[in-house]
């Protein structure tokens, strides 16, 4: 595959690096992740206002761009490269949920929101033991008028802001998929504490929930479950990405300024070994990051193969979590003792990289994913 960017692609690129560069910096990372929602509200309207990225994968026919999931990583790297305080890769995550039910109104009216830069965040395990379907705690149990929804998700991105959820459940033998809002009698939203101060999750219980059958987008989901699952790998993997390579930025400018026997400690070859290391592991993970994301737009279209898919996420998911790790981790020693404490930034970007590592499978849970799919032959849905 022959990738390069297309103009429009370089100045999106452009313009995203210099928006987030203005309007993005440590402090208002800092004032966000202690706030209750871990949101920057005045940045979040002034993207949903100026700059329209939450519509990207949005349908022109509901208000979106109608763009593709490449002008989505575009955006994401950048958002990952300054840990910016916005749910996009929430909204994403909807998007691509609700794309697979859009001939639903519900669904429509959804994006349509979606596109206008409401929350909507999906809800879809516990985690345990499993990300995917063997993980859906949630149950769901059709009635006269509806169906009634029982269990929790946890690790629900930006959930506990949530203006509405997509709520995936065991419904018989099968998945479905349910609009739920937060003033739901039964309904209860709650932040979840984690490593990433930076980037909030939520945890959804419900308790005898009534949904109407309207509220139902899908009675059998399941078949769709990975296919946004493995699209939402490649989300993670570009916020994963551009966490990798501001480690290694920020790492570099402080080598080259901290003097040690008389010279900047940059000029020690050990140093310019690691830091090499660094830039290995990015740009390694930066080519697969373009790839997946251009198999994820021909999934999209219908042209590449749930199995295609999958190895491309699964690639992508296993070499961008080591990377973000490595970067992060590499550079705090860079930074020696100070590295760990709050005045230095390069400690949010470790925390984000050990937090996003284990988000939607760990690197090691991806191996084995390819390692099964290319030595046995089987379809790879046990991560």
């Amino acid at each position: 595959m022959k990738f390069s960017f297309t103009d429009e692609q370089l100045m999106l690129k452009d313009s995203a690096e210099g928006f987030l560069a203005e309007h993005a910096g440590s402090g208002v990372v800092r004032h966000a992740m202690v706030s209750q929602s871990g949101i920057d509200e005045a940045l979040w309207d002034k993207i949903c206002t100026e700059m329209y990225w939450q519509a990207i994968l949005v349908p022109e026919a509901w208000g979106g761009l109608g763009l593709g999931l490449v002008e989505s990583v575009i955006v994401l790297e950048q958002i990952g490269r300054v840990l910016a305080p916005v749910p996009i890769a929430a909204g994403v995550q909807s998007v691509l949920a609700l794309r697979t039910v859009a001939h639903h109104d519900l669904a429509q009216t959804l994006l349509t929101e979606l596109a206008q830069g409401k929350l909507v965040a999906l809800a879809h395990t516990a985690a345990r033991p499993h990300w995917g379907a063997a993980g859906v705690e949630v149950v769901a149990t059709e009635t006269n008028d509806g169906f009634i929804l029982n269990g929790e998700a946890r690790f629900v991105a930006s959930g506990h802001s949530a203006d509405a959820l997509l709520v995936v459940a065991q419904l018989d033998g099968d998945l479905g998929l349910f609009q739920v809002t937060p003033d739901q009698v039964g309904v209860t939203l709650s932040k979840t504490p984690t490593m990433d101060q930076t980037r909030p999750m939520g945890l959804l219980q419900l308790s005898k929930v009534t949904v109407a059958a309207a509220q139902c987008l899908a009675q059998s989901w399941r078949q769709h479950l990975d296919a946004v699952l493995n699209l939402s790998r490649i989300l993670i993997g570009a916020e994963q990405v551009g966490c990798a390579q501001a480690s290694l930025d920020q790492s570099v400018a402080y080598v080259s300024e901290r003097v040690q026997f008389g010279r900047t400690i940059a000029s020690y070859q050990a140093i310019k070994h690691k830091a090499a290391d660094m830039m290995l592991k990015v740009e390694s993970s930066r080519s697969l990051l373009y790839y997946a994301a251009c198999v994820g737009d021909e999934a999209l279209l219908g042209t590449a193969s749930e199995e295609d898919l999958r190895e491309a996420a699964a690639m992508l998911a296993s070499s961008a979590g080591d990377a973000a790790f490595f970067c992060a981790g590499t550079g705090i020693q860079l930074h020696g003792g100070v590295g760990i404490t709050e005045e230095y930034d390069i400690q949010l970007y470790f925390k984000r990289a050990r937090s996003m590592e284990a988000y939607l499978g760990r690197p090691d849970q991806q191996r084995e994913v390819l390692a099964t799919m290319l030595l046995d032959g089987d379809d790879g849905h046990a991560a």
